[in-house]
């Protein structure tokens, strides 16, 4: 009988640098509800919503498959662990103009 991890794919992300910088501006792709690992929070609590805006203050790892990045949004205050997937880039700007 095998184990009952599901991975979400076969590709290791920490073969390559992370996708996203310390301070860089992301956008949340969905909403985040706290799971039970969210401390001061109850489980079911919004921690995100989809489209809220925040800035990579974090970079760790998971399962060593894959980056976490912690994720500060000013709106709420939360700083919450999202992988790639869950993230936009927001352009600045520098980055439209410069």
């Amino acid at each position: 009988m095998g184990t009952n991890i599901s991975r979400d794919s076969a590709v290791v992300e920490l073969n390559d640098p992370p996708i996203y910088t310390f301070g860089e501006k992301v956008r949340a792709r969905k909403t985040v509800r706290n799971d039970g690992t969210y401390a001061g929070k109850d489980i079911g609590d919004i921690l995100c919503k989809k489209g809220d805006e925040g800035f990579v203050v974090n970079i760790g790892t998971f399962l060593q498959q894959f980056y976490i990045y912690g994720v500060e949004f000013p709106a709420t205050g939360n700083r919450v662990g999202m992988k790639s997937k869950e993230l936009d880039p927001v352009e600045t700007s520098e980055e439209k103009f410069g």
